[in-house]
């Protein structure tokens, strides 16, 4: 591993007590801190559902499912925005604005960028009636690949308005990946990055009072389209490293590779504190999570970013599986309070939760089996479970965990092909933040095995008025 070294010089920023003075005239919430106090329980989210890799022939849709146990339609799929082509696999979404643009008065949390991975394809969502959401436009793919870019993943607005979107690849799907810019007309705008500051690319998440983002990596998508092969880890086809950018000029200034310990680095998250230079990334492939930060004293004062591996997660043996089962755990979520770091290992059927007070050692608080290939509780309501836990959200306060079971529809198929057969399904645990708990909720159920055109796959959640995962401070 190079350039990976121990924190022991560094002190733990305690800056949990977050201040909210700045002036508040746009969307989103002030400081974190005001999200946790001002934001009201979700009543709907928003869950990606796409019908890619099953028998059904229709196109994927955005569900709008009610979370409100007072309603009568509590637990139920109460809309759905269907998109005009079938095949675009819908994955990541955002918002056109979130608290990163607080600042910005006029501006409003009003549109969803929905991108399909497969297609290139990008929808504009209006969802002023937070109920009743509406298809708006549609940037086709040929206009992505003009700027050679494709495969569309993490969505993000920027303070001013603008949006940006991690591409996985060139118009060919081959590699390199860079980010693609729309302005607040949800026109592309162009790259965002000067050409060649990467190959792979996956998610990202940026800091902006630091000046910082930070990017992560899967593979090019002709490697991950058709599936998991253990040939292209060996030929080096999947990702292991870190890229620090300078966010206000849009270049790459340190790249950490994670080694054989850090294989394909999911999801990456900063501390929700926009002072806080602490993060974390979850390595799946190798099972791991890294807890990463910036080291003021490093190479001779000017400071540098440094990673180390904080959580492993052991593989384990199967009778079904010719080796070890990795945990693969595909996604990580920072609560809003940055206390603690939850996460989800869709092969081994767990979510988890770690206080993280002291990122440098994360301490296991709580975790349930459920389930995935070794999950203690393998049905909810007498509903068979398919596939482990995999796209996490996390109530604003913290007390709520909610999670979907599809993945990827390739990697759906040669891991847990009844996934595509049943559907999938969203459960719910929920959280004691001052115990540090979780309890899953076996009252709670969304059910994609009943859709009307026949069963389809759920991935990432949203809340409509902001969540974990999406929230930025300027």
């Amino acid at each position: 591993m190079s350039d990976v070294s121990t924190p022991d010089d560094v002190e733990p920023e305690s800056d949990h007590e977050h201040e909210h003075h700045h002036d508040h005239e746009g969307p989103g919430y002030a400081t974190p801190q005001a999200a946790i106090e001002e934001g009201e329980r979700e009543e709907l989210a928003y869950v990606m559902s796409l019908y890619v890799g099953t028998d059904v022939d229709a196109p994927d849709f955005v569900s709008v499912v009610d979370l409100d146990p007072d309603s009568d339609t509590y637990c139920e799929i109460v809309d759905r925005i269907e998109l005009p082509n079938r095949g675009d696999e819908l994955h990541h979404f955002g918002w056109n604005a979130c608290s990163s643009s607080c600042h910005m008065e006029g501006l409003e949390r009003r549109h969803l960028i929905v991108p399909g991975q497969r297609s290139s394809r990008i929808h504009v969502i209006d969802a002023k009636d937070r109920r009743n959401p509406e298809l708006e436009t549609v940037i086709e793919p040929e206009e992505v690949f003009e700027y050679d870019l494709s495969a569309p993943h993490t969505v993000h607005c920027i303070p001013d308005g603008e949006i940006l979107i991690s591409m996985l690849g060139d118009a060919d799907g081959d590699l390199p990946g860079g980010f693609l810019e729309l302005n607040d007309d949800f026109e592309i705008e162009g790259r965002w990055e000067p050409p060649g500051e990467i190959e792979m690319n996956y998610d990202y998440w940026y800091q902006p009072r630091q000046n910082v983002m930070v990017s992560s990596e899967w593979a090019a998508p002709k490697t991950y389209y058709p599936g998991f092969d253990l040939e292209d880890v060996e030929a080096g086809n999947y990702g292991q490293r870190l890229h620090f950018w300078d966010w206000e000029a849009g270049t790459v200034e340190q790249t950490i590779d994670l080694g054989e310990e850090g294989l394909i680095p999911l999801e990456v998250r900063f501390l929700h504190t926009p002072e806080s230079t602490h993060g974390f990334v979850g390595a799946a492939l190798s099972s791991n999570v890294f807890h990463f930060w910036r080291d003021d004293d490093a190479d001779g004062g000017d400071g540098a970013y440094r990673a180390e591996k904080v959580i492993d997660f052991e593989s384990r043996e199967h009778d079904d599986w010719d080796m070890p089962v990795p945990a693969l755990p595909t996604d990580i979520l920072i609560s809003m309070d940055d206390r603690y770091l939850f996460g989800s290992n869709w092969l081994h059927g767990d979510v988890w939760m770690y206080d993280i007070s002291d990122p440098s050692n994360p301490r296991r608080a709580d975790s349930l089996s459920v389930g995935g290939t070794f999950g203690e509780i393998q049905e909810v309501q007498g509903r068979e479970l398919a596939a482990g836990p995999q796209m996490i959200q996390l109530s604003l306060d913290g007390e709520r965990l909610y999670w979907t079971t599809s993945l990827f529809s390739s990697w759906d198929e040669q891991f847990y092909p009844e996934e595509g057969e049943r559907g999938s399904v969203m459960l719910k645990a929920d959280v004691d933040p001052r115990k540090g708990t979780m309890e899953l909720d076996e009252d709670f159920l969304v059910d994609w095995g009943e859709c009307p055109e026949g069963p389809a796959r759920a991935h990432e959640i949203r809340w409509p008025d902001g969540d974990c995962t999406s929230d930025v401070w300027q």
